[in-house]
């Protein structure tokens, strides 16, 4: 599918290195949009985006830490000072650690927090007067947040995670209330089971055979396939926001 809308706006995609996050810079760079890359992985970041640039796309891999107000500022004036002012913002950064909370790993629960929660507000704070800007310019501005269906189901061990992303989920509704006004299009994205690196950071053999084999009975989506939702609602009209999505396989009730 073509999405003309996308050529010439300027994109920052977090969480880049890997899964949805590589799949969204691909797919805006590919239909015309400076896509700045954002991400720890600086050797991943380089080569995506030299694949980028190799395939006629406009790239910027820069390195940074969502959960570090140092780094997130540094990223901001780097993507500003090659690409300018930013129009597109996708949140997708994130991580997923379940244990059972009587384990106690309040080393966990505090990277969920500041990864899926405070790293998203970060990186908001950072670009919220470029997306205003864009608006008040009269051109189409987006803030997409990659929440998860785990926001409003629950499922034993995943206490934490959900209750991060029930989070993101509800400042995505909130923002609308600050943004809409402005123009600002908010969208919140809660996929299910999707291909992605966040089961390798599960630490508890059980719980990661445990999705290995949900993923056996009910598939998973591609990451490309999360691209192509980002990319459709990111292309409509500027006064169409498509605020909350729940994309699922067919068979993941």
């Amino acid at each position: 599918m073509s999405y003309e809308n996308l050529a010439g706006r300027t994109a920052v995609v977090t969480g880049a290195a890997s899964g949805i996050g590589e799949a969204v810079a691909v797919l805006l760079a590919a239909q015309g949009a400076k896509v700045a890359l954002l991400a720890r992985r600086g050797e991943r970041l380089e080569a995506l985006a030299g694949k980028i640039r190799a395939d006629g796309g406009q790239a910027l891999a820069v390195v940074a830490d969502i959960t570090d107000d140092a780094s997130v500022d540094a990223a901001v004036a780097r993507v500003h000072d090659v690409f300018g002012a930013v129009d597109l913002v996708v949140n997708n950064a994130g991580v997923m650690l379940p244990n059972p909370v009587d384990d106690g790993r309040i080393d966990e629960w505090q990277r969920m927090i500041d990864t899926n929660l405070t790293g998203a507000l970060r990186v908001i704070r950072a670009f919220t007067g470029d997306l205003v800007g864009a608006a008040r310019e009269g051109r189409t501005a987006d803030l997409v947040n990659i929440s998860s269906v785990g926001a409003h189901i629950p499922f034993p061990t995943y206490a934490v995670y959900g209750a991060t992303k029930a989070a993101l989920t509800y400042l995505s509704q909130s923002l609308r209330t600050e943004f809409g006004p402005r123009d600002v299009r908010v969208t919140n994205i809660e996929p299910g089971l999707t291909e992605t690196e966040l089961a390798d950071h599960i630490d508890n053999d059980g719980l990661r055979d445990q999705v290995g084999g949900m993923v056996e009975s009910l598939g998973w989506l591609a990451a490309a396939e999360l691209a192509d939702v980002v990319a459709y609602v990111t292309s409509r009209p500027r006064h169409v926001n498509l605020r909350q999505i729940v994309v699922l396989p067919t068979r993941q009730a």
